[in-house]
């Protein structure tokens, strides 16, 4: 991409939701949208829900990613995957133990 605005520190970026999978992001540039995903990436991400439309820079403080990462993975890939974060092992032997009921 040889925009110029793309080598600026600043980007804006609309996140999509995935409707299969809890807490999966899919970033891109926004001007751009969803035109650089490969196919099979949207066929497993599923129909993609714009959840919100932000100024990434690379101070910007991002809840699981550094912007940095983010902006630079929009620039050559042109879009960036946020995975769900890992379960811990002792959440899901909690989840799988039957309780018992104490009265």
């Amino acid at each position: 991409m040889s925009d110029d605005r793309m080598r600026g520190d600043k980007l804006l970026c609309e996140v999509f939701k995935s409707p299969r999978k809890d807490e999966m992001y899919l970033y891109v540039d926004k001007r751009t949208g969803l035109a650089e995903v490969p196919e099979a990436l949207l066929e497993r991400f599923g129909e993609p829900r714009s959840a919100m439309t932000l100024i990434l820079s690379a101070d910007k403080r991002l809840g699981r990613a550094k912007a940095a990462d983010v902006m630079a993975a929009i620039r050559n890939k042109g879009f960036y995957l946020q995975m769900p974060p890992a379960k811990e092992e002792y959440l899901l032997d909690l989840y799988r133990t039957p309780t018992e009921a104490r009265y």
